[in-house]
């Protein structure tokens, strides 16, 4: 009965903060419409995720978005130094190939997309079989340490989360 109510407990949790964040207030009223809109959208939407991801340790996430939020503030800083101080001959870009442990199309969206809001770093491909991404790095004097702190960084982190 639960799970015909509640599809996807984590998109009804997370539809409902997004809508109290974006009308800014936490009002009774706001509660309720952003508990509406959490439960709905998941029942209408709920025929186009026949396979939904399962979340073997959700509480890590929130230990994951942390140092992601960590590692985004410390890019900047880096990348800021990098464009205003160093010269573009003395810049070292590279293409960094990051084999993946990842196995669930989730994991790997997810470690694509924190690469991406990493400044400095983007994801710029993905092989066909989702068994490796291919990233660009701003500047990489040591593409293999690259490699390594992404594997070590983001990619066990998330291993624990979806697998």
């Amino acid at each position: 009965m639960l799970r015909r109510i509640f599809p996807h407990p984590y998109l009804t949790a997370l539809l409902t903060l997004v809508w109290m964040l974006l009308d800014n207030t936490a009002g009774p009223g706001v509660i309720i419409v952003g508990l509406i809109l959490g439960i709905f959208i998941p029942i209408i939407t709920a025929a186009y995720w026949p396979d939904r991801p399962v979340l073997k340790h959700p509480i890590k996430i929130a230990a994951y978005v942390l140092i992601v939020l960590y590692d985004i503030v410390k890019s900047n800083i880096d990348v800021a130094l990098i464009v205003l101080f160093k010269s573009n001959a003395a810049r070292k870009p590279a293409w960094v190939t990051i084999p993946l442990d990842l196995k669930t199309p989730e994991a790997i969206t997810v470690l694509a997309g924190t690469i991406t809001m990493t400044p400095g770093t983007v994801t710029a491909d993905v092989s066909a079989q989702g068994s490796a991404l291919l990233v660009h790095c701003l500047d990489a004097p040591d593409p293999d340490a690259v490699r390594d702190d992404i594997k070590s960084r983001y990619e066990a982190r998330l291993k624990e989360i979806f697998e």
